[in-house]
């Protein structure tokens, strides 16, 4: 295979990697807190998607079309506004339910996914059909033989790198960051040191959807398109990542969501069919990971609780 086109995938593959590391992040953050799967997550993603779409709509009806604010405003629309949603799911669904089986959360938030896809396709303008995202980026490119370097494809790569380095800053290196580990590590213990464990979770919750609606944008700058649907596979991938990687582990959920990526860059180009099946390909790949290695590449490190 030529050079540049094998550059051109891993490029691609990249672009997908910090997409899906956005999401795994989300998920195990929710896990490590709160020992719970929001399933719902791959469907906050899509509605940062729309949230975004729905702010440049309303921002080129009000005459602004500076390209800088315009993408500042879309991209902040997208992440309070999945944050609000974030904290609203954990306050009113998941800590009710916190002294429940694990099953009634995850019927729960499925069903919660199924509610966000369908208010997107009833109440937004024709959102029964996939919707044009605005190219709001330099569209600028360099060739170089058969790759091709898009300045708009390296910002959403950079951009979404930041955003995953900024949590994993926020939650490694700060005072919140020190609480949700505590939570995490012993929510009793850190009860009785004074942590507020309501407080924490809705954060955590925040953090993980602004981090999802985030996403969102960057897969809509990326594909020119949303579509109300595109939660349901990119929700699936996010927790595949998440669990193959290590389910709990923020590193484990970066690794997974390149890992998958990879996969399917490697199912596209090595597979003799259509590249159609490269989901596939990295579907049984991650079924293979997962039975040699159940708790995840980066394996959760958990204490005994006492």
């Amino acid at each position: 295979m030529d050079a540049g086109v094998l550059a051109q995938y891993v490029f691609n593959g990249v672009m997908l990697g910090v997409i899906y590391a956005m999401v795994a992040v989300g998920f195990t953050l929710f896990f490590g807190v709160l020992d719970v799967i929001q399933f719902a997550h791959g469907d906050v993603v899509m509605a940062g998607a729309f949230v975004g779409l729905a702010t440049y709509v309303a921002l080129h009806v009000l005459g602004v079309a500076a390209p800088a604010v315009v993408v500042f405003a879309v991209a902040c629309a997208a992440g309070l506004g999945m944050a609000l949603v974030g904290a609203v799911i954990a306050r009113w669904l998941i800590l009710p339910l916190r002294a429940a089986p694990a099953f009634n959360t995850l019927l729960v938030t499925l069903m919660l996914g199924s509610i966000l896809r369908e208010l997107v396709r009833l109440f937004y303008p024709n959102g029964s059909n996939p919707q044009p995202f605005p190219r709001l980026l330099p569209s600028a490119s360099v060739n170089l033989g058969h790759f091709t370097l898009r300045l708009d494809t390296t910002i959403l790569i950079i951009a979404g790198l930041v955003m995953i380095v900024a949590v994993n800053l926020v939650v490694r290196r700060t005072r919140l960051g020190l609480a949700i580990r505590a939570v995490a590590q012993d929510s009793e213990t850190a009860r009785v040191m004074g942590i507020d464990f309501e407080r924490v979770v809705l954060v955590t919750f925040a953090i993980g959807s602004a981090l999802a609606g985030f996403a969102g944008v960057v897969y809509g700058l990326y594909y020119n398109e949303v579509n109300f649907d595109i939660g349901l596979l990119l929700g699936v991938i996010g927790f595949s990542a998440a669990v193959v990687g290590g389910l709990g582990s923020i590193y484990g959920a970066i690794l997974g969501g390149f890992l998958f990526a990879a996969l399917q860059t490697v199912g596209s180009v090595a597979l003799p069919v259509s590249s159609a099946y490269n989901n596939v390909f990295a579907f049984a790949v991650v079924i293979v990971l997962m039975t040699w290695k159940p708790t995840g590449l980066i394996a959760e490190r958990a204490s005994e609780r006492v």
